[in-house]
Parts: structure tokens; sequence; C-alpha cells
């Protein structure tokens, strides 16, 4: 993926977990995932245009077709008020795929840190399948960190590292052990976190301060 577009998978990632957080409004989002749907389709097409046949750039550009229709499908729900079973469907579907492609990164392109990231995708969209298509509302404020750390952990600070020449001069399998290390302990501490955030919560009512606002 284009460290550029990279940059603002991490910036709508982080919008939409606030969102989903209850700190930022719907429509508000909408508009920015439109803007970044708009790039991450435009991006794959122009990569694969010049990629001159090469297999190895067109496998890579593939993928971010996921995301561009991911944020686009999100965009236009969100400023319609659309049903979201449809991209939660859709979500399940790009947790399958990014499987595939964290398998790819990983035998055919060489590259375990981004075999890593992806696997944070499959996790991450997996939630969106359950909240936004199995229709899981106690998931809310989980996903809702979850996405946020994301953004930053698989795309503003990699594409930054990737854009200023720091993160290929550093050891990529440390690279990719300390995301794997990352991801599963701060993502299973977040989940008895949230949960017993959420009970609370639910006993105090609407006094309780939570406002949850995703779809």
């Amino acid at each position: 993926m284009g460290a550029v577009g990279l940059l603002y998978v991490g910036a709508v990632l982080f919008i939409n977990g606030l969102m989903l957080l209850g700190k930022v409004d719907p429509r508000a989002a909408g508009i920015f995932n439109l803007f970044v749907g708009a790039l991450q389709v435009i991006t794959p097409i122009v990569l694969i245009i010049t990629a001159n046949g090469r297999p190895d750039v067109i496998l890579g550009a593939s993928g971010i077709f996921l995301f561009g229709f991911t944020y686009l499908y999100v965009g236009i729900g969100l400023l319609g008020g659309f049903d979201t079973t449809g991209i939660g469907y859709f979500s399940l579907f790009v947790a399958i795929m990014a499987l595939g492609y964290a398998f790819a990164n990983f035998q055919v392109l060489n590259d375990r840190p981004f075999a890593v990231i992806w696997l944070y995708w499959a996790f991450l969209w997996l939630l969106f399948f359950l909240l936004l298509g199995l229709k899981r509302d106690h998931l809310t404020t989980y996903t809702g960190w979850v996405t946020a750390i994301e953004g930053w952990v698989t795309g503003a600070i990699p594409a930054f590292l990737i854009l200023i020449g720091y993160w290929q001069r550093w050891n990529q399998n440390v690279i990719a052990t300390l995301l794997l290390v990352f991801g599963v302990v701060v993502f299973g501490a977040l989940w008895p976190l949230t949960r017993k955030r959420g009970a609370l919560s639910s006993r105090a009512g609407p006094a309780g301060g939570e406002t949850i606002t995703a779809h």
C-alpha cells in the first residue's frame, strides 16, 4: 500500500474509532470516509496502470480496494442513514481476504511486518462484521478503541516512518514481533476493561454519560 494512502487510512480509522466511542458525529465522520475512500480507489488504479505487469505491485495494489470500498460504503451509509447490514457482511469478506493478504505478505512479498498488520486488519474487520452485520452492540466500545488504536499502529505511524526512511532501516523481524506482541497484549487487555465499563454504564442508565452513535 502506498505510504501516503496508508497515512490517511490511519486518519480515517482514528476518526471512525472516535465515532464509535461517541466523540465524533457520524455524519461528520461520513464526509471524511468519502475523502479517504475515493483516495483508496484512485491510488490502486494508478498503481496497477503503471505497474508494467509486475505481479508484486499488482498484488499490493489489489488489497487497497478493500479499504477504498469500505470507506466509501461507510461514508455513504452514515450520510444516508442506511442500515449497516451490508457493510457488516462486506467486512466479513474483507476480514477473510485480509488473512489471504497476510499470507501473501509473509510468503510471497517477504514483508513480515505487513503480514502482521494484515492480521490486525483481519481482526478489526471481523469486529466490524460482528458489530454492524450481526448487530452485536455490546462490542461498540471495544471496537471503537481497537479501531482508534489501529489507526495509529497500522496506519499513521508505519506510514510516517516509511515516508522518512526509518522503517526500512530497522530489522523487519523485530518490527513484526513487536507488532504481534503489542496487538495480543493491548487488545487482550482492552476486552475485560471495556466489558466492565459497558456493564457499569448499563447499570447507571442515561445518567452514566455514555452515548453510542455508531450506526
